[in-house]
């Protein structure tokens, strides 16, 4: 099988190419962990025994941070539509570091957490923060995941792999690179509401 052919292989029954709907797949339980770990949130919340705590503002930052990088992957997007190869790369770039920055940024959260005494395990833990830290970090790890992704179309990119014609690998990332940005404000606006 030529690699053209590969590239436009559909998967029967569904009409998406095999790489499509196993990110489909992928996106579909994802949602499902985070909405298992919300709804167990409010559960155990409604039980008693919860600290309230403020959220620290740099989720706000965090949150401004994120959203700009779906901007950036998309003008990716969008130029490798146009063929203008080079913007891909730049645009690839900043997602790449924005997402860095995003990652970081919760890394320095945590640190704010501890630093008010909201511990994720011990005697001295309370549910209400374990929940925090599990939800920022089970997201912080898919989003490792989407900068893996990322990677891997900078590299295609580098070698011409990515344009009008071979659209698959960066419409794949853009699709789960907003995924992970849809899914953050989602935790992130569930935490303010319901904190």
């Amino acid at each position: 099988m030529h690699t053209s052919e590969v590239l436009t292989a559909k998967e029967p029954g569904t009409g998406q190419h095999p790489y499509r709907l196993q990110l489909i797949l992928l996106m579909i339980s994802s949602s499902m962990i985070f909405a298992a770990y919300t709804s167990a949130y409010i559960v155990r919340r409604d039980e008693g025994n919860w600290l309230e705590f403020a959220l620290p503002m740099a989720l706000a930052i965090n949150s401004a941070i994120i959203l700009a990088s779906s901007g950036t992957m998309q003008w990716a997007f969008m130029a490798a539509r146009r063929n203008s190869i080079k913007q891909v790369r730049i645009a690839l770039i900043l997602t790449f570091i924005l997402g860095l920055a995003f990652l970081v940024g919760q890394w320095n959260v945590w640190g704010e957490l501890v630093a008010s005494r909201i511990f994720f395990g011990g005697t001295d833990a309370n549910p209400s923060g374990s929940f925090v830290y599990v939800l920022m970090g089970v997201h912080a790890f898919h989003l490792v995941t989407g900068l893996i992704f990322l990677w891997v179309v900078l590299r295609k990119s580098l070698r011409y792999e990515v344009h009008s014609k071979q659209m698959l690998s960066i419409g794949n990332a853009t699709i789960y690179w907003h995924f992970l940005g849809g899914l953050w404000l989602y935790l992130y606006l569930f935490l303010l509401l319901n904190h």
